[in-house]
């Protein structure tokens, strides 16, 4: 009875290993093989990626590990496939948990796909001074989740990078030139031509204005209490706020010279004077 048994379990173990011993075997030699070409693919996409002017360095490392780990979720696929088991509930879990994760990281994915977005099609550099998001300051990092901004009164900002490339964003150093808009007023008993003349004198002297295109000195208003210049030079990017400053420093200090007033907002008022009849 015990010589039966034995020889049942002898020839079970017989059949399984006859039936499974090649394909575990061919599952290992699939894996091994599999993992060395995945090594060099990833080796090779890495310095495709580093080496491309089009790809971000915080990019690259990330293609490169997304590329791996996907060739390697194929891989193990594959490998299960050979030992007989069904793949197809594998790739219903694995798709059931990607869209899990999906949707409770959904605004980070958002962020996340932001980012990859901004080192992509670049539309701002580090050191670029723009606008967005009712911020601005000039880029300090572009990370794959945020942006960071330096504000000019040194706050660090931290703008979520999804709205940040899905919304309106201003780049104010990307062009070569900035106009500088300020406007002036002087009185109404003051001389318009002599006024105008001190503003060009006044630009003249600002190292930082460019003199082409020709800085645009017009009146643009009537305004209640004094007649109101627009100026407006040129000038690189990077120096707009010293123009800014220069410009209505020596503003003040040329029409004081010149005798020029700048006047305050004022009313007249006119009295009446009303007679009793007797």
């Amino acid at each position: 009875m015990e010589s039966l048994n034995i020889d049942h379990y002898i020839k079970l173990i017989t059949e399984m290993a006859i039936q499974y011993v090649p394909k575990i075997a061919g599952a290992i030699v699939v894996w091994m093989i599999g993992s060395w070409i995945i090594k060099r693919i990833t080796n090779f996409a890495g310095k495709r990626f580093q080496a491309s002017k089009n790809i971000d360095d915080t990019l690259a490392p990330f293609f490169t590990n997304m590329l791996g780990t996907c060739l390697k979720v194929l891989l193990a696929l594959t490998a299960v496939g050979i030992l007989g088991v069904e793949t197809t509930s594998f790739a219903a879990i694995i798709a059931a948990a990607g869209l899990a994760v999906g949707m409770a990281l959904q605004g980070s994915l958002g962020n996340f796909a932001g980012g990859v977005l901004l080192l992509i099609f670049r539309p701002f550099n580090v050191g670029d001074y723009i606008k967005a998001q009712d911020q601005e300051g000039v880029v300090e990092k572009i990370q794959l989740f945020v942006t960071v901004l330096r504000t000019l009164d040194n706050r660090i900002v931290y703008l979520p990078n999804g709205p940040l490339a899905g919304g309106a964003m201003e780049n104010l150093t990307e062009a070569e030139m900035r106009r500088v808009d300020m406007t002036f007023g002087i009185g109404y008993s003051d001389d318009i031509d002599e006024a105008r003349s001190a503003f060009k004198e006044v630009l003249a002297n600002i190292p930082e204005v460019l003199q082409s295109p020709a800085p645009d000195i017009i009146v643009t208003e009537l305004a209640d209490s004094a007649v109101n210049f627009s100026v407006r030079p040129w000038c690189k990017p990077e120096h707009y706020w010293k123009v800014y400053g220069d410009a209505h420093e020596a503003v003040k200090k040329t029409l004081d010279k010149k005798g020029i007033s700048i006047p305050f907002p004022q009313q007249d008022l006119h009295m009446h004077q009303i007679v009793a009849k007797s």
